[in-house]
């Protein structure tokens, strides 16, 4: 099969539930008001990390769809669909799009920025207790 690499995100970010593979930034996130016979799923402008499988036409709440499903690109498990065309004119919107399913990912924040943030943070309010004492 070959070395996959992973593409690896910056920032806030949602992962594989099964080996942490980096799949989706927040800011990409357009719903989450989505669900799939698992339950709650969020729609996405952008995906990384995945293979697609078989396009196939599928009957959902919304109307019938072309889909492929999507799955981890490290450890294979399904993770959600990619919309490849919708038949209703109203659901347009979702092609290209990709739905990840709220159990099968994990919400993530990229903790070596968020804690270079915290540290001058840190450092700034020491110095301003400082200033305090001498008066």
């Amino acid at each position: 099969m070959g070395r996959i690499f992973a593409v690896e995100l910056d920032g806030r970010f949602y992962s594989c539930k099964s080996c942490k593979t980096h799949l989706a930034l927040s800011n990409d996130l357009i719903s989450r008001g989505f669900y799939c016979h698992r339950g709650k799923a969020y729609l996405f402008n952008n995906v990384v990390n995945f293979t697609c499988g078989e396009v196939v036409e599928r009957m959902m709440l919304s109307g019938m769809h072309t889909v492929a499903d999507i799955f981890c690109c490290c450890c294979g498990q399904i993770i959600g669909w990619k919309y490849e065309s919708a038949h209703e004119k109203s659901q347009k919107f979702k092609e290209g799009k990709f739905v990840l399913e709220r159990g099968r990912i994990v919400d993530e924040i990229d903790f070596s920025a968020e804690f270079c943030a915290e540290g001058c943070v840190s450092m700034s309010d020491t110095d301003d207790d400082d200033d305090d004492d001498d008066d």
